[in-house]
């Protein structure tokens, strides 16, 4: 028992460790391995072609501190009708001549580059689906002017949504929508003040206000390792945990084997052992056991690494992730290292026996020990076998608080995951906005002759969709959504824009800071949005990429952590002039109490059919790949703490009952059932478990109001109050009697060895 004990809190302490120290180090490594396979660019400038030239742009590449320029190229950012499914939503094209270049050599992933006119490449990271063969045209600009997808590729630092031959550009710059990108390596770029330098040497020599907008690699890179780095927190909890739970059970292990063992190293001694020797001897049956868990530890965490750094190779194309042997060396010999210390000191008392009072003394505790608390139990008006069991924890003070410690720090983790899954389940449905009963999401658009939609509009009209569900039985609150690309000045690429029609406020919106929309030309927007553009609510923003710019003014920060956070929510009256007739409109509704919302959809779909449009029941897709692999290994290395906990207490209990069999012996020989037996030894951990849930569960919640906002901030949000606040008071009744749990879960195999022993096998036992 003691060993699987010792080796289970190891491997859980190795385990954790090596998970969240992988990634730590290697969440950047797909970023960085194909950031210097493509040269990618520490910084890329877009300039308003008004205001500087080509000439003077590519005199900006001999400016102090820059090692490699590339540029200028000609950019546009229009708005496409793609064929197929995809929607049109404003992208940035740049005119490059080759993917190659000292400078954002860019990979061509699939398909060739363009070689002519008429011909485009698409990034892998644009919104559009790149199908090779597919047309993309650009009915805003003159001439409808009709490009075919012949390339699929990807620029590390993202530099543009698409690329075409130089010659192209004049068709996609006819509206006045054309500018300028250069990009810039410089020969020191590793903080952003590095690069703040940078990009002023680069504009010292240009007129004030010829840059439009930059980026900078470390925001790009910042983003790639994000989905890693939400990890580390709650993992260096779990670490933490496990590395404090392995130290203390084996430190208690020694010291209980050292104790139960008195007699037996009292004889070692008496046939020559040194005391070195008995103290190597039991350190030894700590670390054998350690070291078996933490072989397997660093297996299983290597093994935990897998689905959470896999996607990130993927995207950047890296065959292998590696294993990173520091933090494998660094975890065993920092936790071997503890458990030999602990175990050392726990053994000292070993060595220091004189051999003729550890050959006088049985198993049995001092009978000192405890009498004043079992007096105290036994004037109690409780039964005789409840008040023996209430005492006995006082006749081993030192065991008992290691039992509680163990109880207490189980309790901790299962708090601290219950509230994690609790707040993530926020998370999601603030990004789900799923708060509607009912959607009624835009319909696809036409498949084309024979498909499933031939012979019906692609899109049905929204004020008759709207009308309809007015008019249904059970209709509440509602609004409509509709969606379109925009882009704003200062970033690459294109943001989401959502407009609404009504007021979405009580839609799943969840407000970090500041209020909803109130009339037209204002805005809210997520955290990492205000990021990236360095702003603040109160601000306002210009919204390009329409019919005409609109500017809004930033009156909130909201919760979503959708597309990186990179949307707009306003008002659909505020892109009426930019962006009129929008049809690719969603529609949520809540039904009034009492309602049967299942009935409400098939009554409402009956009226929408003929509209070309579906309802659906709402609260759907409120999960994620992320929070699902955060809540298995919540849940995971809880399990293994929780084990942890209650085999370190069936050892203590296990050492208790053996101590004390033969006076277990005397109370059945005066009559004890094997049920009043079982009762004493379970009691006996009754105010252990209780006390050490009481004081675990606060420590529980403060340490997931540490975790939780710091991943959070890992990946540039800020999380609401109704994020963290997810603890209520029968729940943390509950959590607090989880203590009680473990300590009775634990009790449970010895008090069944207690209560079929034989009585006069008891008798006969020192």
């Amino acid at each position: 028992m003691q060993t699987l004990v010792t080796g289970l809190a190891t491997m859980m302490a190795v385990a954790a460790s090596v998970l969240g120290g992988t990634l730590l180090v290697v969440s950047g490594e797909p970023f960085d391995d194909a950031f210097a396979a493509q040269r990618g660019a520490h910084l890329s400038v877009r300039f308003d072609a008004d205001e500087v030239s080509a000439g003077r742009l590519e005199e900006t590449g001999d400016a102090e501190g820059v090692s490699g320029a590339a540029g200028p190229f000609r950019t546009a950012t229009v708005t496409p009708r793609p064929d197929g499914p995809n929607p049109g939503w404003p992208m940035t094209v740049a005119g490059r001549g080759g993917p190659g270049g000292d400078v954002d050599a860019v990979a061509l992933l699939d398909g060739r580059w363009p070689a002519r006119t008429g011909e485009i490449a698409l990034s892998a990271d644009s919104a559009l689906v790149p199908v090779l063969g597919a047309r993309v045209t650009f009915p805003a600009l003159p001439g409808d002017p009709a490009l075919t997808v012949v390339g699929v590729a990807r620029s590390v630092t993202r530099t543009a949504d698409a690329w075409v031959v130089p010659s192209q550009m004049p068709a996609l710059t006819a509206s006045g929508s054309g500018g300028y990108q250069m990009l810039y390596r410089f020969a020191e770029a590793g903080t952003a003040g590095h690069i703040a330098a940078g990009g002023e040497a680069v504009t010292a020599s240009l007129p004030p206000g010829a840059a439009a907008g930059e980026q900078s690699w470390l925001t790009v890179r910042k983003n790639a390792e994000q989905e890693t780095a939400l990890y580390v927190p709650f993992l260096i909890a779990f670490g933490a945990l496990g590395l404090v739970m392995s130290v203390l059970v084996v430190g208690n292990v020694v010291a209980s084997a050292v104790g139960a063992g008195t007699r037996r190293i009292g004889i070692l001694k008496a046939v020559g052992f040194t005391p070195a020797q008995v103290v190597r001897a039991y350190a030894a049956q700590a670390l054998i056991p350690s070291a078996a868990g933490t072989v397997l530890g660093v297996l299983a965490g290597h093994l935990l690494a897998v689905p959470v750094l896999a996607e990130a190779g993927e995207v950047y194309g890296t065959s292998s992730l590696g294993i990173d042997f520091r933090v494998d060396l660094a975890v065993t010999a920092g936790v071997l290292g503890l458990v030999a210390v602990t175990a050392w000191a726990s053994a000292w008392r070993a060595g220091r026996l004189r051999t003729v009072d550890a050959l006088a003394v049985g198993r049995t505790a001092p009978a000192g020990y405890g009498r004043r608390a079992a007096r105290l139990a036994g004037r109690l008006p409780l039964p005789q076998p409840v008040a023996l069991g209430l005492a006995r924890p006082f006749a081993r003070p030192a065991r008992a608080l290691a039992m509680g410690t163990a109880i207490l720090f189980g309790t901790v983790a299962v708090t601290f995951t219950a509230g994690m899954v609790a707040s993530l389940g926020q998370v999601m449905k603030a990004k789900a906005h799923a708060a509607a009963d009912v959607v009624v999401p835009p319909p696809p658009p036409d498949s084309g002759p024979g498909g499933p939609r031939a012979g019906k509009p692609s899109e049905a009209d929204p004020a008759a969709v709207a009308a309809a569900f007015e008019a249904a039985a059970g209709t509440g609150r509602y609004y409509s959504a509709a969606r379109v690309r925009a882009a704003v000045t200062g970033l690459t690429g294109t943001v989401d824009v959502v407009a609404f029609t009504g007021d979405a406020s009580w839609g799943g919106y969840t407000m970090v800071s500041g209020r909803w929309t109130g009339k037209p030309g204002e805005a809210v927007v997520p955290t990492p949005f205000l990021a990236a553009t360095g702003t603040r609510t109160g601000d306002t923003l210009t919204l390009e990429g329409m019919a005409e710019p609109v500017t809004v003014r930033i009156v909130g920060e909201v919760l979503d952590p959708r597309n990186d956070g990179m949307q707009v929510f306003t008002d659909v009256s505020t892109l009426t002039a930019a962006r009129p007739g929008l049809t690719e409109t969603s529609h949520h509704i809540a039904v009034t109490p009492g309602t049967d919302v299942s009935r409400y959809v098939d009554a409402l779909n009956e009226e929408l059919e003929p509209l070309g449009a579906t309802a659906r029941t709402g609260g759907l897709g409120a999960g994620g790949d992320m929070v699902v692999t955060i809540d298995a290994l919540s849940v995971f290395l809880t399990l293994m703490l929780v084990a942890v906990a209650a085999l370190g207490v069936l050892n203590g209990v296990l050492l208790d009952t053996r101590e004390r069999v033969r006076e277990t012996g005397v109370h059945k020989a005066l009559g004890m059932t094997p049920r009043q037996t079982v009762t004493t030894v379970l009691t006996s951990v009754v105010v252990t478990g209780l006390a050490a849930g009481a004081l675990g569960v606060p420590l529980g919640v403060a340490l997931h109001g540490w975790v939780l906002p710091a991943m959070g901030d890992s990946v540039g949000l800020r999380l609401p109050g109704s994020v963290i606040a997810v603890y209520h008071g029968t729940e943390l009744v509950a959590l607090a009697l989880g203590g009680l749990l473990i300590a009775v879960l634990g009790a449970l195999l010895p008090a069944g060895w207690a209560a079929g022993t034989r009585t006069a096998t008891a008798l006969r036992t020192e």
